[in-house]
């Protein structure tokens, strides 16, 4: 049952993946782009802990792969509020004419 469970969640990663590239492909927003990177790295991590054979997740390699997607998705969320505050501000900007 462990081994179905695993693998329903490595495809939902992938899924994931493929559903923010979709959405990338469209808008070429970078934040999907990492999102979609960063659910490929969690695919990734998923395959690995299953493939490898490391039932106990406590090892420190077992987080490496996980601990870079969710950095990855943190960075692209605080990137993508930066500039769009940064682009508020110079559109914000009142024009005066002369």
């Amino acid at each position: 049952m462990i081994e179905f469970l695993a693998g329903a969640v490595t495809l939902a990663h992938i899924v994931s993946a493929v559903y923010f590239l979709r959405f990338w492909r469209k808008t070429s927003d970078r934040l999907f782009l990492s999102f979609a990177v960063a659910f490929g790295l969690l695919a990734l991590n998923q395959i690995a802990v299953s493939v490898i054979g490391a039932a106990d997740e406590r090892t420190n390699y077992a987080y490496i792969l996980r601990v870079l997607g969710f950095i990855l998705i943190f960075l692209a969320i605080i990137d993508k509020n930066v500039f769009a505050v940064r682009k508020g501000k110079r559109r914000a900007a009142p024009t005066t004419p002369r």
